[in-house]
């Protein structure tokens, strides 16, 4: 049955600083699919993945972690654009996509130090740091070169370009959950003395020129957006300060949309199971909602999206309603009820039924987190409905069989 909730700030159309304009308020956040061909093309279970998606509502589809250097993949089946070799192969995701009325954004990511040892032996990152309290799933990197680093800068743009001119309709920069772009930020990862670390304002460069490479390469028409922690949860580490001027260099630079997140894979914040989020984080529904709104304070033209946690219409319109935010991230539901949004716009629904699924145990829950909703999307690749019933130990299995061991940790993407 319906509340009595005004529905319209959610039905409301959303117009970008470049022009552009998205239908609703509702967007699918990244998930990580882990559906790509061997070779890391699209391939016939990512597009049937996003069929399944293109009619649920949402006005954005951003997808999950697109890779710039097949060396250096965060999990088993990501994607990689490199070149132009897979153009038709991305042309037919970005018309799958875009056929029930959402824009088509790509999520543009590099891992940095986040590959695990089955993947790579030698990963790379802004410092020799290796990856906190991963019981060795990840081997210790070697620190970039700032040729190594310009060359990054220059694969990010190279893939916005490819995937632009293949369809789709904007970019997302992957700054948080602990991948290249935040370890960059990141004191405790970056620990470097030159021209790319030191300092906070030297800390945020690597983004910054990442940000100006891919605005040159797609041009102004084409909407340009960034995923930032607002903080990293690790003492020492990444804070809200830091993040506010962050976000500040951002908007000079012309961002069209900040995405707010927060965490990493050794505090998964984003996952809603960390106890680091208070519960009244958790009744607010969006768990990193007053961050947005310390920065729709002071740069009120930055359009704000904030994803992690929301579950009811209630919740989503009062975030939209105040003006906090610009747009409701929606990822885990859509896993399991891929239809929850248009039900949310047009009534028929009021809330999704989606819940963090804890044992108690905080490194358990992040696994039955990651594995049961990933297992719900290899099952609608296959052509079959979620199983949302089925027990986790049955999803587990599963992902463990498919991946291995090594990469248990990784599988969110968003």
């Amino acid at each position: 049955m319906s509340t009595t909730v005004d529905r319209s700030v959610l039905t409301a159309p959303l117009t970008l600083p470049n022009g552009s304009t998205l239908p609703n308020r509702l967007a699918k956040a990244a998930l990580s699919e882990g559906l790509a061909g061997r070779d890391h093309s699209p391939g016939s279970r990512l597009r049937r993945l996003y069929a399944r998606w293109a009619h649920s509502g949402t006005g954005l589809t951003i997808t999950g972690n697109v890779m710039v250097d097949r060396r250096a993949i965060g999990e088993p089946g990501n994607v990689v654009v490199e070149d132009d070799r897979d153009a038709a192969d991305l042309a037919a995701w970005a018309q799958v996509i875009t056929s029930g009325g959402s824009a088509a954004w790509v999520q543009l990511n590099h891992p940095g130090r986040q590959v695990p040892r089955s993947l790579s032996a030698h990963p790379v990152a802004p410092s020799d740091v290796a990856v906190p309290g991963t019981a060795g799933v990840f081997a210790e990197p070697r620190a970039l070169t700032s040729a190594e680093i310009e060359d990054v800068v220059a694969r990010f743009a190279t893939a916005a370009r490819v995937v632009t001119q293949a369809g789709f309709d904007g970019v997302q920069i992957h700054g948080a959950h602990g991948y290249l772009v935040s370890q960059f930020l990141s004191p405790l990862s970056n620990r470097r003395t030159d021209a790319w670390g030191g300092t906070p304002e030297k800390r945020r460069r690597f983004l910054l020129e990442v940000v100006r490479a891919v605005r040159a390469a797609v041009g102004p028409d084409v909407p340009v957006s960034v995923k930032l922690n607002s903080a990293d949860f690790q003492k020492g580490g990444f804070d809200e300060a830091e993040s506010l001027a962050v976000v500040h260099a951002l908007a000079a630079e012309g961002i069209d949309l900040l995405e707010v997140s927060g965490g990493t894979y050794a505090s998964a914040a984003m996952l809603g199971v960390d106890p680091s989020l208070k519960d009244s984080t958790r009744r607010r529904e969006a768990y990193f909602l007053a961050f947005a709104e310390q920065v729709r304070a002071e740069l009120p033209d930055l359009p704000l999206m904030v994803t992690g946690g929301f579950r009811t219409v209630e919740g989503m319109a009062d975030a939209l309603g105040d003006g906090g935010i610009d747009l409701v991230g929606l990822g885990r539901p859509l896993t399991v009820e891929p239809d929850v949004p248009g039900r949310l716009l047009d009534g028929r629904a009021d809330a999704s039924t989606v819940r963090p699924r804890r044992s108690g145990i905080r490194m358990l829950d992040n696994l039955t987190e990651l594995t049961y909703y990933t297992v719900q999307m290899w099952r609608m690749a296959d052509g079959k409905e979620p199983a949302p019933d089925r027990h986790a130990l049955f999803n587990v299995t599963r992902y463990l069989a498919t991946n291995g061991r090594d990469s248990i940790r990784l599988r969110r993407g968003h």
